[in-house]
């Protein structure tokens, strides 16, 4: 049964105070995993690989590097972009953070310079970057904020069962980053209504059994293979097109838009047969739905700012052009907002 979606059309924004987008930038680690290295050691094939998931290769974290590593360098990078190397809070959207506790976004803060800053995690899976989104805008509609560097990032490599062909063909590592400051709800860049959702009555689909309180309260040891990611490919897959779909709808709505006039789709690059179903029942033309998918995977919360710092920088994404940002991810969450692309520095 469909459960509700919530939008909310920004009051606070109406009243003068809005997030804008000020800039971005990623990083993926330099070790690359291809379909011939997994096939090598496990029961795949390339061709198995590309016609399921639409992934040719994949970026993959050295020994010793953790989600902190790939999430400093991308917001290095976003900061650089915007021109200004100051913030008032940092928001990391994370399934991986580098320690239970505390919080990794206070360590992120530090190392690049920003101790004495609001630094806090956001944990909704491959939708956590909009959900920090959200969380972004709001600190800066409430006047809590002036400027706010949020990033996502995820190093899958430390949860994946290496030996689990579903899941590590899929998933790798990354980080991405955006800066968003104080502006008018009229300016180019900045952020539509957010539209997100949840529906925890299927949590079972996408998790990680061991190591939570549910499992240790438990008093019995987890059952082997418990500490890696867990995921169950056909129902999430059929959650994944409803709800990215639904919300995509939603998002566009509260913006005041028709889908005809989204010019470009930046979605979670979760598999390429759920983007290749997605684009289908949005019914846009394939040139306006951006992808990174084949080289580079899918990198979780790292997803969406990953593939806007890298379509910035390729000159895909133009000054002007309506973009509508979407993701699906465990929780089960999913979310989708609207922006119109502004000048950046693509450095």
């Amino acid at each position: 049964m469909m459960m509700p979606l919530r939008s909310h059309t920004a009051d606070r924004a109406r009243a003068g105070r809005a997030a804008v987008l000020a800039g971005a930038g990623c990083w993926l680690p330099p070790g690359v995993v291809t379909n011939a290295d997994l096939a090598a050691r496990l029961d795949t094939s390339d061709e198995w690989i590309r016609s399921r998931t639409g992934i040719a290769s994949r970026h993959i974290a050295g020994p010793g590097t953790a989600t902190s590593d790939l999430a400093v360098e991308a917001g290095r990078r976003a900061l650089k972009s915007s021109g200004d190397s100051q913030v008032d809070a940092v928001v990391l959207a994370t399934t991986t953070p580098d320690r239970l506790c505390p919080a990794t976004a206070p360590e992120i803060a530090s190392r690049l310079g920003l101790s004495g800053c609001a630094a806090f995690d956001v944990a909704a899976v491959c939708t956590g970057f909009l959900y920090g989104l959200a969380t972004a805008a709001g600190l800066i509609a409430a006047g809590t904020a002036d400027r706010v560097l949020l990033i996502g990032a995820d190093t899958y490599s430390t949860i994946i069962d290496p030996e689990d062909r579903t899941t590590s063909v899929i998933f790798a590592d990354g980080a991405g980053a955006v800066v968003l400051r104080a502006g008018t709800p009229d300016e180019q860049g900045a952020i539509g209504p957010v539209v997100l959702g949840s529906d925890g009555e299927h949590a079972e689909l996408i998790q990680i059994p061991a190591g939570g309180a549910r499992q240790r309260s438990s008093g019995l040891p987890p059952e082997p293979g418990d500490e890696f990611f867990h995921m169950r490919g056909r129902e999430t897959y059929r959650c994944a097109v409803e709800w990215l779909v639904a919300s995509s709808r939603a998002a566009v709505e509260a913006a005041g838009w028709r889908i005809g006039d989204v010019d470009r789709v930046v979605a979670h690059q979760a598999n390429a047969r759920i983007l290749d179903a997605v684009a289908e029942r949005l019914g846009l033309p394939c040139e306006r739905h951006l992808s990174n998918i084949e080289r580079v995977g899918n990198t979780g919360a790292a997803s969406i700012p990953v593939l806007l710092a890298e379509a910035s920088q390729a000159g895909e994404l133009r000054p002007g052009q309506r973009v509508l940002l979407t993701a699906f991810g465990g929780g089960l969450t999913w979310g989708a907002a609207t922006l119109v692309w502004p000048e950046l520095d693509p450095s």
